[in-house]
C-alpha cells in the first residue's frame, strides 16, 4: 500500500486527470480498472474517475510498485535551455515575459531544448520556486501563446490556482491585448474598425478574407489607429475584437497594407529593402480588465503592462 497527499497545486483536478499526469507509464484502461476495483481510494473511500480532489485529500494505492518507481533525473530537460528571461513583471503568482521574435513558446517538431516555457521552468528552478521532485502533477505553464516570428507579452503562471484563474479570464476575454505593428503604405483613414470574414485553409496554413460570409468563414473585427508615419510606412496600434488565426496580418493585407516583414501576406521586395527577418507585429500591451472576481489575482485588476523597446519602433524615429 502507498499513500499520496494532495497539495495546493493538485487541488481542483478530476481524479483521472491527476492520475494521468502523475503516473505517466500507467495505461488508461488499467487506471480505470484500478478505480473500479477500489485499488485506488480517496480518504479511504471508494471514488470515481470524476472525483474532484481537494487539498489535503489522501490517496491510497493498492497497485503495482513499478508505477511508483521513478528514475532519478540528474538533469531535467528544461535545464538545457537558458534561464535568462526578459521580465516585464513578476510576483509570487505570475510572470509577464517579453518574448522576442524567433523563440518558440512551447516545444515543436524542431525543438532543441530551448523554448520560452523551458526557460521559465529553468529560471524558477534556479530561484528555488519550482522543483519537479516536489510536485505531483503541476509545472509552471504559459497562459497565452505567441507565434515564433512574433514578439510580445506572454503570461506565465507559477501555481495551479493562478493558471486556473488566468485561463478562465483569457477565455472570457478579461485580458485585453493591444498590438503594435508596422504596415506598408499610408492609411487614408487614420482610425477605423474593419469588419469582414475570414476563412482558414489548413493545407496552405493560410487564411483568406472576404467581404461577405462563405460556407466556412468566421466574422472578424479589427480596430486600428495610426500613431506614426514615415517613409511610406505606418505604425499602428491594433485591438482584436475577434481572435482568429493570422487575423491582423491577413486583414490589413486585404486592405492593401501588409505588415512589414511578413513573407506570407506581405511584399518580399519591400521586406528585403528593410532587411526585416521577422514580421513587424508585437503584442506590446496587456491590461487585466477583470469584470468578474479575480480571486487570488484580484490585485492585478485594472493594471496595464507594456513591453519596452519594440524593435521596429525605431523605423519611425
Amino acid at each position: 500500500m502507498r499513500t499520496l497527499t494532495i497539495g495546493a497545486n493538485d487541488a481542483g483536478q478530476r481524479l483521472d486527470k491527476f492520475l494521468t499526469k502523475h503516473f505517466k507509464t500507467m495505461p488508461q484502461s488499467l487506471m480505470y480498472k484500478y478505480i473500479r476495483k477500489k485499488c485506488i481510494k480517496v480518504n479511504g473511500k471508494k471514488c470515481s474517475i470524476d472525483t474532484r480532489l481537494c487539498e489535503g485529500d489522501v490517496l491510497t494505492f493498492f497497485i503495482k510498485d513499478e508505477f511508483f518507481e521513478r528514475q532519478e533525473e540528474t538533469v531535467y530537460d528544461f535545464m538545457k535551455a537558458p534561464s535568462k528571461l526578459d521580465i516585464v513583471y513578476e510576483d509570487d503568482n505570475i510572470m509577464l515575459l517579453n518574448k522576442k521574435p524567433g523563440l518558440i513558446v512551447h516545444p515543436d517538431e524542431t525543438y532543441h531544448f530551448d523554448s520560452l516555457i523551458a526557460r521559465v521552468q529553468h529560471y524558477l528552478y534556479d530561484k528555488g520556486e519550482y522543483d519537479p521532485a516536489q510536485e505531483n502533477s503541476f509545472a509552471p505553464a504559459l497562459v497565452n501563446r505567441i507565434d515564433r516570428n512574433t514578439g510580445g507579452i506572454v503570461i506565465a503562471a507559477k501555481n495551479a490556482a493562478s493558471l486556473r484563474i488566468l485561463n478562465r479570464k483569457l477565455r472570457d476575454r478579461e485580458l485585453e491585448k493591444t498590438y503594435l505593428c508596422a504596415a506598408v503604405g499610408v492609411f487614408e483613414r487614420k482610425e477605423a474598425l474593419l469588419t469582414d470574414y475570414l476563412e482558414k485553409n489548413e493545407k496552405q496554413n493560410k487564411v483568406y478574407i472576404y467581404k461577405k460570409p462563405t460556407e466556412n468563414s468566421k466574422s472578424i473585427k479589427t480596430r486600428y489607429r495610426v500613431i506614426a508615419e514615415k517613409d511610406g510606412l505606418s505604425l499602428l496600434e491594433v485591438d482584436l475584437l475577434t481572435g482568429r488565426t493570422h487575423q491582423i496580418r491577413a486583414h490589413l493585407a486585404y486592405y492593401g497594407h501588409p505588415l512589414l516583414g511578413d513573407g506570407k501576406y506581405g511584399k518580399n521586395e519591400i521586406n528585403r529593402r528593410y532587411g526585416c527577418k521577422w514580421q513587424a507585429l508585437y503584442s506590446h500591451k496587456l491590461t487585466f480588465n477583470f469584470t468578474t472576481d479575480g480571486e487570488e489575482l484580484q490585485y492585478l485588476s485594472g493594471k496595464t503592462f507594456t513591453a519596452p523597446d519594440v524593435w521596429f519602433q525605431q523605423l519611425f524615429i
